[in-house]
């Protein structure tokens, strides 16, 4: 695919700032320069904060739930809500390196800005889901790269760049997908609800959860609750839970040297089986063998830091 925009500036200077595969934070807090220089192995899993991620190199393959998404070079991806994913690096060689630059997004931020970009109301978005995928065009390119040139000049990174990031976010609320980045903001959308409730069953995810006390939590019938939430995650309320408790148990095993059987109590597993049985199902393996390539691969600190 032929980039909306020249990415080779970008590339070089995300380059710069990453000298070796992995996620680094730059000046400014929330702003990230990622790169990989082989295809993954094997899926990657981790949690997702809202974020813009401009790619300027390379490939990338996401799941969410049973959804895949796929996006590349000139391409620039937009997370909506805190969601965990699974995720591949596609394409990338030592000489044309996935490089991605990461934006945290700010939902309080993009309320003030959405209201400037439109004045009349935001247009009602034909659909809604944790991920949105599009071309980054000239004008989202230029403040990208912007952005990572001040990130070798400490006062224009302290007082420019938060401005640059602004720019960023009012260009992709102007872009075919404003309408739905623009919901990331809005407390009486449905896709903040959802975030309201999945913020729920992230700090609680080793409680039973009722669906219907979630619903009311997020002020919505059951039925439109469960509808809604899998419209936006591409799960259940009960699956990101599940979700959510594997990937924490894994992190525990990894980064707290606990064993399967403490690890899948620690998360909310009554049953040690049921736990080796649907942690085998999630990550192909079972626990102690998977621990076990993790920890012989040193991937501990891609586990729990991939972007």
């Amino acid at each position: 695919m032929q980039p909306a925009f020249d990415t080779s500036h970008l590339a070089k200077l995300i380059s710069s700032h990453a000298p070796y595969d992995g996620v680094f934070e730059l000046r400014v807090p929330g702003i990230y320069a990622i790169k990989a220089s082989r295809p993954s192995a094997t899926a990657t899993h981790s949690m997702q904060h809202p974020s813009a991620c401009i790619v300027a190199g390379g490939a990338k393959s996401v799941m969410i739930g049973d959804d895949v998404y796929e996006y590349e070079r000139g391409q620039v991806a937009v997370y909506s809500i805190d969601l965990p994913v699974a995720s591949q690096i596609t394409r990338a060689s030592h000489a044309e390196p996935y490089l991605t630059l990461k934006v945290a997004l700010d939902p309080a931020r993009i309320t003030e800005l959405a209201a400037k970009v439109f004045p009349r109301g935001v247009p009602q978005p034909r659909e809604t889901r944790a991920l949105y995928i599009g071309d980054a065009d000239v004008h989202i390119g230029d403040a990208a790269t912007r952005l990572v040139e001040m990130m070798g000049r400490p006062g224009d990174a302290e007082l420019i760049a938060p401005l640059v990031v602004d720019e960023l976010t009012i260009r992709l609320l102007r872009s075919p997908m404003g309408s739905r980045i623009a919901q990331m903001g809005q407390d009486d959308s449905n896709l903040r609800r959802v975030a309201k409730a999945v913020a729920w069953l992230r700090e609680n995810y080793d409680q039973p959860a009722d669906v219907e006390e979630l619903a009311k939590l997020v002020n919505m019938s059951s039925s439109t609750f469960h509808r809604q939430f899998k419209a936006v995650t591409s799960m259940s309320p009960l699956q990101l839970q599940k979700t959510l408790r594997l990937q924490e148990a894994r992190r525990l095993m990894l980064t707290a040297m606990l064993d399967a059987g403490a690890a899948g109590r620690r998360v909310g597993y009554m049953s040690a089986s049921q736990f080796t049985r649907e942690y085998g199902r999630f990550f192909g393996t079972p626990p102690t063998k998977d621990i076990q390539r993790l920890r012989e691969q040193g991937a501990a600190a891609a586990e729990t830091n991939a972007a």
